[in-house]
C-alpha cells in the first residue's frame, strides 16, 4: 500500500481541499466543488451485473481492476464504491471491499468501522427517533397519532429480534408502542447523504423526512421537531468522501452504503461529481443486477444528480449463468441477454465482462463471447482478481473505444414523472423484470392513495426486490415469464425523494443464518484484523 500523500499527489489535490482521517485516508471536503481551478471533466462509467448467486460474482473486484486498468493505459481513474455495512461483513456475504489484487485497502479497516461514517448515521437517524417519542412523552403538541409514526431505529448489525419491538408502558418511559429496528444501510438518513449534492441540500432533505402522521391524516416532518441542526452536527462529516487506495495505488472514493434493494445502491452522488472533476474515467458500482442497481440509477439516480453514465459495464460469470440456466450454461445465456436488453433500454453503450474463476474452462468462456457476438454485444473476459488492471486491461480498451466512439450519452429514464406510482411499477415492472403485470395489496394500494393525496405521487420508485431473481421469487431463476409482481407494502422516503415499492418478502432488518462469515473473523496477537474476505 502506498502512502496516502502519494494518492493526494497523483489526483494533484490542494491540502486545503483535505482533512486527514486516519494515515490511510484522507476526506474530502465539499470546498472542491467551487474551486475554479478545478475544471476536468470525466466519463463516468458504471458496473452492474447479471442476477448474482449469495456469493456475489466479483462486480466489487471488476470495478476496481477496471480503474486500475485504466491507469495503467495512461488515463486517470477513480473508482468510486458504496461503503460496507456490518450486516453483510458479519453475515452470510462477508466484506464489500473485493479481492485479490483488485482491493481497497486497508480492506479490514474499511470493513470494519473505517471514518466512522455509518455510527455517525445511526446516531442521527436514531436520535431523531428518540426526539418524536420525548415530544410524544411531553404532551404531543403535533398532535402525532403513535400507531402511524413510522420512524424506526437503527443498528448495523443483522439482528432478526429487533424487527419488531415494543417501547414505552411506564410512567417514566413514556407511552406504550411497537417500532422496530431497520439495518442502518436502509436508514432513509442513509439514502439521503448518498443524494444530497451538498449541505444545504442535505438539511432541506433532513427536513423533509416524514416521520409519521397526525390525527387528521396529515405527514409531520422531521423540520417540526427542530432538531435538522444536531442532525447536520451528527452528519458533518459523514458528508464528505472518503480517499483510499486500491490494492495497486488507484485513487478510491468509498462513501456511503445505502442497499441496493430498498434503497438505491451505489455511493454518494458528491464522490461521483467530486471523481468526475478529478480524473478522466470515474468507474461507478451500482448494487446487485442491472434491474435493480442500474435501473434505480437511471430512473432515481441520474434524475436527482444530473450525473449520466457514458456506458455500462454488465458483469456475469459462468457460476452465475449456470445458476440462472440450472445447471446449463446454454440454459442461462438467455438470462444474459435479457439485462443485456434491460440495459439497452436505458440508451448506453454495453460492454459484457466475463469475470473469469478459477475453474471457468476456455470453451465455455468462448461460449459466452460467441453468444454475446450473435446479440451485437462487446465482450471481454476478465481476471482482476488474480491478475489486478492487468487482468482487465482488454475491458478498459473497450471502454475507451466505447466513450471514444461516442462523446455523448443518449442515457435516459424510461419513466415519466408525470405518471402515477401505479404506472411507474409497472413500466418497471413489464419492461425491465419481464413481469406479465402487477398486483397492489389493500394496504399498499391505500398507502399509495395517500402519498399521492398528500402531493407525493410524483416522487420516483425505488423497487424493493429479491435480487437473486428478475421476478419477486427468489426460486424463479432464468428469465421467468407469465408472472405477477406481487406489491405488499410502499414506504415514503419523502427526504430522500422517492417512494419504496416492496414486492415480496423484504427485510429491512437481515438475520443471521446458522452459519455466517462473523464466526471467521479474528485478530492476532499483533492486532491484525483476519477472516474478513
Amino acid at each position: 500500500m502506498l502512502p496516502i500523500e502519494e494518492i493526494v499527489s497523483k489526483l494533484a489535490l490542494d491540502q486545503r481541499h483535505l482533512v486527514r482521517c486516519s494515515e490511510y485516508g484522507y476526506k474530502l471536503k465539499l470546498s472542491l466543488l467551487a474551486d475554479s481551478a478545478i475544471q476536468r471533466r470525466g466519463k463516468l462509467i458504471l458496473v452492474t451485473a447479471t442476477n448474482p448467486t449469495k456469493a456475489g460474482e466479483g462486480k466489487t473486484v471488476v470495478s476496481i481492476g477496471l480503474a486500475q486498468a485504466l491507469e495503467q493505459l495512461g488515463k486517470s481513474a477513480i473508482v468510486t464504491l458504496r461503503q460496507p455495512s456490518l450486516g453483510p461483513v458479519f453475515g452470510q456475504k462477508g466484506g464489500g471491499t473485493g479481492g485479490g489484487r483488485a482491493s481497497v485497502e486497508p480492506a479490514a479497516k474499511i470493513n470494519l468501522h473505517f471514518h466512522g461514517d455509518f455510527h455517525a448515521i445511526a446516531a442521527a437517524h436514531n436520535l431523531l427517533a428518540a426526539v418524536i417519542d420525548a415530544h410524544i412523552f411531553h404532551g404531543n403538541e403535533l398532535d402525532l397519532e403513535p400507531d402511524q409514526i413510522t420512524w424506526p431505529r437503527t443498528i448495523d448489525v443483522n439482528d432478526r429480534a429487533l424487527r419488531h419491538v415494543a417501547i414505552g408502558g411506564t410512567k417514566s418511559s413514556g407511552l406504550a408502542r411497537n417500532t422496530g429496528f431497520i439495518i442502518t444501510a436502509a436508514s432513509e438518513i442513509m439514502a439521503i447523504l448518498a443524494l444530497a449534492k451538498d449541505r444545504d441540500d442535505l438539511r432541506q432533505r433532513l427536513d423533509a423526512i416524514v416521520v409519521g402522521w397526525n390525527r387528521a391524516g396529515e405527514p409531520v416532518r422531521a423540520a417540526a421537531f427542530r432538531i435538522t441542526g444536531g442532525l447536520m452536527a451528527l452528519l458533518n462529516d459523514a458528508i464528505e468522501p472518503n480517499l483510499v487506495q486500491t490494492t495497486e495505488g488507484t485513487p478510491a472514493l468509498v462513501h456511503i452504503g445505502p442497499f441496493g434493494n430498498i434503497a438505491h445502491g451505489t455511493s454518494s452522488v458528491l464522490s461521483q461529481t467530486i471523481g468526475l472533476r478529478l480524473a478522466d474515467y470515474v468507474v461507478n458500482e451500482v448494487g446487485f443486477g442491472s434491474e435493480l442497481g442500474a435501473e434505480k440509477y437511471f430512473d432515481l439516480v441520474m434524475r436527482a444528480s444530473g450525473l449520466i453514465p457514458s456506458a455500462v459495464v454488465l458483469v456475469t460469470t459462468i457460476r452465475s449463468l449456470k445458476v440462472q440456466g440450472g445447471g446449463s450454461l446454454v440454459g442461462g445465456l438467455a438470462h444474459l441477454a435479457r439485462h443485456a436488453r434491460i440495459l439497452r433500454g436505458f440508451g448506453v453503450p454495453i460492454i459484457v465482462g466475463i469475470n473469469r474463476f478459477a475453474g471457468d474452462t476456455d470453451q465455455e468462456l468462448r461460449a459466452i463471447e460467441q453468444f454475446c457476438a450473435q446479440l451485437g454485444e462487446r465482450c471481454v473476459v476478465t481476471d482482476p482478481f488474480t491478475q489486478g488492471g492487468e487482468g482487465a486491461r482488454e475491458l478498459a480498451t473497450e471502454v475507451m473505444a466505447v466513450v471514444q466512439t461516442s462523446l455523448e450519452s443518449n442515457a435516459r429514464p424510461i419513466y415519466s414523472l408525470d405518471t402515477t406510482p401505479e404506472h411507474k411499477i409497472t413500466t418497471v415492472a413489464q419492461q425491465v423484470y419481464g413481469a406479465a403485470s402487477v398486483v397492489l395489496s389493500d394496504s399498499a394500494r391505500e398507502k399509495l392513495q395517500r402519498f399521492t393525496r398528500c402531493g407525493f405521487g410524483a416522487l420516483p420508485i425505488c423497487l424493493a426486490k429479491t435480487q437473486y431473481s428478475l421476478s419477486d421469487d427468489p426460486e424463479k431463476l432464468g428469465v421467468p415469464t407469465g408472472w405477477t409482481l406481487h406489491v405488499t407494502d410502499v414506504l415514503l422516503s419523502a427526504g430522500a425523494g422517492f417512494l419504496v415499492i416492496v414486492s415480496g418478502s423484504m427485510l429491512l432488518m437481515p438475520g443471521l443464518g446458522r452459519t455466517f462469515r462473523g464466526s471467521d473473523i479474528d485478530v492476532d496477537a499483533d492486532g491484525n484484523i483476519t477472516g474478513l474476505n
